[in-house]
C-alpha cells in the first residue's frame, strides 16, 4: 500500500518555498525562506463537544 500522506508531506516540505512562489507570489516576496520549520509530529486538536439537538418534522 502506498503511504500517500508521508509522500505528500515529504513533497511539501522539500518544495515549500517553490510552492509559495508559484501560488502566492506576493507572499513569497515578503517572507524569509529560513523562517519556516516543519514539525516532525502531527498536532490534532480534539473536536469541541457538540450538543446534539433533536428535531421533529410534523
Amino acid at each position: 500500500m502506498i503511504d500517500h500522506d508521508r509522500l505528500f508531506k515529504e513533497l511539501l516540505s522539500n518544495f515549500f518555498p517553490e510552492f509559495i512562489e508559484l501560488f502566492f507570489p506576493d507572499i513569497s516576496a515578503e517572507w524569509e525562506r529560513d523562517s519556516v520549520q516543519f514539525l516532525p509530529l502531527e498536532v490534532i486538536r480534539p473536536l469541541a463537544k457538540v450538543q446534539k439537538l433533536g428535531m421533529s418534522f410534523c
